[in-house]
């Protein structure tokens, strides 16, 4: 899978794609990151991505040329009008519109060979660049950041993850919180004892169908208490 990064601060996705599990799937050849600086593709004296919104208001909007500059380039054809198209590769804004990030829209995007992810800044993007050039909006919650960087990195670090041969026990991402709309169950390491608290004894036990059971059986009382808006979807589904 190739991702393509668009972004006018590159320099902020450089310690994210270059340690731990990242920097492994890439040296693995499981997936290349590429950043470009949208001030590259700027047609405009020094490097000028943005202009104020018509009709007046407050902050600055990214203008449509430098995003589509970018893209066309990055992909080898016109988007509009269409000289060109490519069925596995999908164009993403991170925007408080878009869908919420789930573990299951994660998955979904497995299904492509190249992602082009925007990360505007500001008051976001022309109207322009929402209706003739992205295909998917992607939000990370119901609140407000400085730059969609951020939501980029968390949705580039799950999709990461889950591509095959990146984890390398598959078993540990398959038991993962939300995996079945249940938290995950509580875990503990050495010692069995530390000030008086100690490791439930079925953990110790030996016994895999009984710590299995307890397991599940955590799964489904945390999920219940803790997260009641996921308990319900799981009960729907069942």
């Amino acid at each position: 899978m190739i991702l393509d990064i668009i972004t006018i601060f590159p320099q902020m996705f450089r310690p994210i794609i270059e340690e731990s599990m990242i920097k492994r799937a890439q040296k693995k050849g499981l997936v290349k990151i590429n950043i470009h600086n949208l001030r590259d593709y700027s047609p405009f004296s020094h490097r000028k991505v943005d202009a104020p919104p018509y009709g007046g208001g407050s902050g600055m909007v990214f203008r449509v040329e430098p995003i589509f500059n970018a893209v066309e380039s990055i992909l080898g054809y016109k988007i509009y009008p269409k000289q060109g198209e490519n069925k596995k590769k999908r164009i993403i804004l991170f925007s408080p519109r878009g869908k919420t990030l789930t573990q299951n829209l994660i998955k979904e995007f497995l299904l492509y060979e190249r992602l082009i992810l925007i990360a505007p800044r500001y008051e976001g993007v022309d109207e322009r660049v929402r209706e003739y050039l992205v295909e998917e909006e992607i939000s990370i919650g119901d609140y407000i950041l400085s730059g969609a960087e951020l939501a980029c990195m968390v949705f580039i670090d799950c999709l990461v993850r889950v591509i095959p041969g990146v984890v390398s026990s598959i078993s540990s991402i398959k038991e993962e919180s939300f995996e079945d709309c249940l938290l995950d169950y509580p875990v503990y390491t050495r010692p069995p004892t530390f000030r008086g608290l100690s490791v439930p004894e079925v953990l110790l036990s030996g016994d895999h169908q009984k710590i299995k059971k307890w397991r599940e059986g955590k799964r489904k009382e945390l999920t219940k208490r803790l997260r009641p808006d996921l308990w319900k979807k799981r009960r729907k589904d069942e």
